[in-house]
């Protein structure tokens, strides 16, 4: 019995030490990684972890539902996107053809209203956020230095950085975009409390504006260029400028970094479903127009879906050209897509826990073939 009261005590010496060794290192931040992701069995963020976090809540205003295809659910899945649906875990997949729902399924105890995180999906909506704060008259052009906004980058190279540089992954800085590593900037990100404070932090090391690097701290820089323009917060911006215009069914949630700063986490954590993702498709699809108002210009989105630097990235969207067929998509960790072909009027949407061997960072997984492959087997039957 002493034996154990002995070990007991040390134990929580240790632990004790632990946490204030974490603290003088400014590492605190992992006891919320630890409490939110790693004690739950995940070594990584993963779908719910949004019920994890603060979030604010994006209403949803009018509802305007998708329209049925004549031929909806006519088919079902081909054998290798039911493979790949269950090996790669898929909860949402749908198919949306001349602007109905021609296909969708949902699995593992997941519905059509079920949220989950959308993570790197997020970034074509600051994207766009940042194409509407420029035609709204808050940002003058994408050539407008970011230094404008927060004078920490008005020096050296960072004076060179605009908020097109951001948009396009091309900003320089020192960002280090490793989700596994507990230790990298992309983990303290997504578990700090103050995320203004981490991304000031950045330094821009190489020329900005020169080349694509994959940054999630671009996005974040970003957003907070949006709220520093329009003096609003980017989830009240979102609400007004496309969520609710875009008819969605349901209300969302975007995660932010705690209450008391309140700042989100702009490269990712929206929480919707699958159907209210695809309008922000649509929407680019239709060249900014939704029931014929004009919500986007059209001229941005045309950019937007042209490359700048990498032959497969925009401002905020990712290209892929396969065969006589031209895509654009929303891409999220672990696998969550919005494709586009919008010559064949076809948005495919795909939600899940996994995909398909990582390519490395910004490279395209093969399971993104299969999802596109199988839905026109689909189609064509």
């Amino acid at each position: 019995m002493k034996f154990l009261k002995k070990l007991l005590k040390w134990v929580v010496i240790l632990f004790g030490l632990l946490i204030i060794i974490l603290y003088i290192t400014d590492t605190d931040y992992l006891i919320k990684a630890v409490r939110t992701i790693y004690a739950k069995g995940h070594s990584t963020a993963y779908l719910e972890d949004y019920k994890e976090f603060d979030n604010q809540i994006i209403e949803a205003g009018t509802p305007q539902p998708w329209a049925n295809h004549i031929n909806y659910n006519s088919v079902i899945e081909t054998e290798r996107l039911l493979k790949a649906n269950t090996d790669f875990g898929t909860i949402a997949y749908v198919i949306i053809k001349n602007d109905s729902i021609w296909f969708e399924n949902y699995y593992d105890g997941f519905n059509k209203d079920s949220k989950t995180n959308s993570f790197s999906m997020a970034k074509s909506y600051v994207s766009g956020l940042m194409g509407k704060a420029i035609e709204d008259g808050y940002i003058k052009n994408l050539d407008q230095p970011v230094g404008d906004f927060f004078p920490e980058f008005s020096e050296g190279l960072a004076a060179k950085m605009t908020v097109g540089d951001l948009s396009t992954m091309s900003s320089g800085t020192n960002w280090d975009e490793a989700y596994y590593s507990p230790l990298s900037i992309t983990t303290r990100a997504y578990f700090d409390d103050n995320l203004e404070k981490v991304i000031l932090g950045l330094k821009v090391v190489d020329e900005p504006g020169q080349a694509f690097k994959y940054a999630s701290g671009d996005t974040q820089l970003l957003a907070m260029v949006i709220e520093k323009a329009t003096g609003k917060k980017i989830y009240d911006y979102l609400t007004e400028t496309f969520w609710k215009p875009l008819g969605s069914e349901n209300s969302t949630l975007w995660q932010v970094d705690s209450e008391d700063h309140d700042l989100v986490k702009a490269y990712c954590c929206i929480a919707s479903n699958a159907k209210d993702f695809a309008r922000f498709g649509k929407l680019y699809k239709d060249h900014g127009k939704w029931n014929g108002k004009q919500i986007l210009d059209s001229t941005f989105i045309a950019k937007s879906i042209t490359p700048r630097f990498s032959p497969e990235y925009g401002y905020g969207w990712w290209l892929s050209k396969k065969g006589d067929k031209s895509f654009f998509m929303m891409r999220g960790h672990l696998g969550q897509y919005v494709i586009v072909e919008p010559n064949d009027n076809i948005i495919i949407v795909r939600l899940g826990h996994q995909k398909s061997a990582d390519a490395g960072i910004g490279m395209f997984s093969e399971d993104i073939n299969i999802y596109v492959e199988e839905a026109y087997k689909m189609l064509e039957k």
